[in-house]
Parts: structure tokens; C-alpha cells; sequence
């Protein structure tokens, strides 16, 4: 019986936690200001089982990680006050805000196949003829 009442709370957990990553994209896109710290994008949220912490995972464009992340969570209490009045639900969790690296870790990889591709291209054309051997 236990089983089977993790397993509800575990997809109310993903639903909850999609809904929290929702509305605060629309509220960090209304409170923060992008000529400040850049432009946030929220990757991810990963709520507690007890639904008390979340750590919401962002990226961000035209800006430094660090300096959006101490601002973010500056106004973390801020933004669980607007949290608070958009979910109905008792708990609101305390938010940390951290920022995601898998994406730019990704591009680098990605950017490190496409150089070992090209390089591998390069070797295995056979050198241009050389005027000078044909005499």
C-alpha cells in the first residue's frame, strides 16, 4: 500500500514542480530586469518529497551566472510571497535558485565532436598533388 501512494505523490511531485517552473517564468520575466543581470531562462525544478525546498536550475543569456544567481536568490523570498498567492496549495516551498551548467557543458561537447569530425575529414583526403613531383 505504501508502494502505491509514493508512486501518486511522486507524479503530484512532477506536476507541481512543472507549475512552479511555469509561474516563475512569468514572474521572474515581469520582476527582474534583463538589462541587469541577463536573460533567465528556468530549465528545471527539482521539488523535496515533503514539498517544503525546490531547487530551480536556470540558464542565462548575456549575463554572469554568479551575478543572477546571487540576485535570483536575493528575491527568492519575494518570489515565494507570489507563489504563494498563485498555488493554491498549503506548502510553498523555500526556493534556491542554482545555476545549470548541463547546457553549456553540452555545447562544449557538442563544439569538441564537430572539431574531432573535421580534423578526421582532413586527414583522410589525400594531400594535394604537388606540381613539382610530376616532373
Amino acid at each position: 500500500m505504501a508502494r502505491h501512494k509514493t508512486r501518486q505523490n511522486a507524479g503530484r511531485n512532477l506536476r507541481l514542480a512543472d507549475q512552479i517552473q511555469k509561474d516563475l517564468a512569468v514572474i521572474i520575466q515581469r520582476e527582474i530586469d534583463v538589462s541587469r543581470v541577463g536573460l533567465i531562462t528556468l530549465s528545471g525544478v527539482d521539488l523535496s518529497p515533503d514539498y517544503a525546498h525546490a531547487k530551480v536550475y536556470f540558464t542565462v543569456l548575456g549575463g554572469e551566472p554568479a551575478e543572477a544567481a546571487a540576485t535570483l536568490n536575493e528575491k527568492a523570498g519575494w518570489f515565494h510571497s507570489l507563489l504563494f498567492k498563485l498555488l493554491h496549495i498549503h506548502t510553498v516551498p523555500t526556493l534556491r535558485f542554482i545555476h545549470d551548467e548541463g547546457i553549456e557543458r553540452g555545447l562544449h561537447l557538442a563544439r569538441l565532436i564537430d572539431d574531432a569530425n573535421r580534423t578526421d575529414k582532413a586527414d583522410a583526403l589525400p594531400p594535394p598533388d604537388d606540381p613539382d613531383d610530376l616532373k
